[in-house]
């Protein structure tokens, strides 16, 4: 977890260590490492509730990472136009704060709820619980979660997606898979985003991208795409198809495919 920089502790898991809340005393009282341990495990264990409700809904939840300004909300849009009318689309926006990516997502005709996460640099499972409250899932097929921008520890923290997607934008250069390993070791697909400047930053080459990838022992497609041109937005219109039809055609008792993939463990 995020022992340096203390986001452990964010506005959605807060009441859970605070006075009332089982988390409020250690065992001796004391320990923060005990504090930060069950934080986790109550984490995973909202993640598993989450991951139940999308099911019962059939709800294809799909983790969007990256670092700031890597074209999250601008995939989202042209993803929205992509998709039509076809697939019912909604988001959760995470960011420190401002409203501002709801915003843009709510102009574009489709449900969006703000989560403003103050000093916490991700998600969590607790945040995302909260949001569901405000969206009507029955008339959901997709809910995108926009995390906030970091590279680091959103991929730490189960939100009870089904999905992961890790945003690779040109202009940070392809070495990134390698220096920050544990955000592309659990994506299930990465999009290098703004292919639309490869022409321009030549000294950015996709293939070494993947190589860093497939270094991780990870087989998820590597995707070349423009928010901004439409390149690629046609292949990763039908991966979401795909992975909503898996969904739904998976038992409701059963494991979608990457269910285990952060942390390791079943749901």
């Amino acid at each position: 977890m995020c022992d340096t920089c203390g986001c452990n502790v964010t506005p959605g898991n807060q009441f859970r260590i605070a006075a009332g809340g089982h988390l409020h005393k250690t065992s001796t009282g004391s320990e923060s490492i005990e504090v930060l341990e069950s934080l986790l495990h109550a984490n995973n264990e909202q993640a598993r509730h989450n991951r139940q409700h999308f099911r019962r809904h059939g709800v294809l939840a799909v983790n969007l990472m990256s670092s700031p300004g890597a074209g999250k909300t601008s995939l989202l849009e042209a993803t929205i136009d992509e998709l039509g009318s076809g697939v019912r689309i909604a988001v959760i926006e995470g960011d420190l704060e401002t409203e501002n990516d709801a915003i843009r997502i709510r102009e574009k005709g489709v449900p969006a709820f703000q989560i403003s996460t103050g000093t916490a640099c991700h998600l969590d499972a607790d945040m995302v619980h909260s949001a569901l409250h405000a969206l009507d899932l029955d008339n959901i097929d997709v809910l995108f979660i926009e995390n906030v921008g970091n590279l680091v520890c959103p991929a730490s923290f189960d939100l009870g997606q089904h999905r992961n997607v890790a945003l690779l934008s040109t202009p940070e250069g392809h070495d990134k898979p390698a220096k920050y390993p544990v955000m592309f070791r659990a994506a299930d697909l990465v999009i290098i985003s703004k292919c639309d400047l490869l022409g321009i930053l030549d000294d950015f080459d996709p293939a070494v991208a993947l190589s860093y990838v497939r270094q991780l022992a990870n087989d998820a497609p590597v995707m070349e795409l423009s928010a901004k041109n439409g390149a690629g937005m046609s292949d990763w219109a039908d991966w979401i198809r795909s992975a909503l039809s898996d969904l739904r055609h998976t038992p409701v008792e059963g494991v979608t495919a990457s269910a285990t993939h952060v942390h390791g463990e079943a749901t």
